[in-house]
């Protein structure tokens, strides 16, 4: 799995991208930063999202926040990794992800 960096308009930190046999992955890693930059990049990183796009956020604990904004929308799989880090990966869903509100990317800090 080869991993290439690409550049995403309104991205704060590196994206990457590599195929699977699934599809299109599209990841990003907010763990060492603080709000509101997991918001911001989580929303920017939504708007890619399709039928064969997912994306992987890794980040330094479960954004509530963000997920109470977008869980409805996308199917969201969570993993704890080691060293209390988080990993959700965020695919489409027929008939919500198209609905998703992705222009409001403040956070109350949850």
């Amino acid at each position: 799995m080869e991993k290439k960096e690409i550049q995403v308009e309104g991205a704060t930190v590196p994206f990457y991208e590599y195929k699977t046999d699934e599809g299109r992955v599209i990841e990003f890693d907010t763990s060492r930063t603080g709000p509101p930059e997991p918001m911001v990049n989580g929303m920017t990183a939504l708007k890619l999202v399709d039928p064969n796009t997912k994306v992987v956020m890794i980040n330094h604990k479960m954004p509530m926040g963000f997920l109470k904004k977008v869980e409805e929308n996308y199917i969201v799989e969570k993993e704890e990794l080691e060293g209390g880090l988080v990993r959700l990966t965020f695919s489409y869903k027929e008939g919500a992800s198209e609905k998703a509100d992705l222009s409001d990317a403040s956070c109350s800090g949850h």
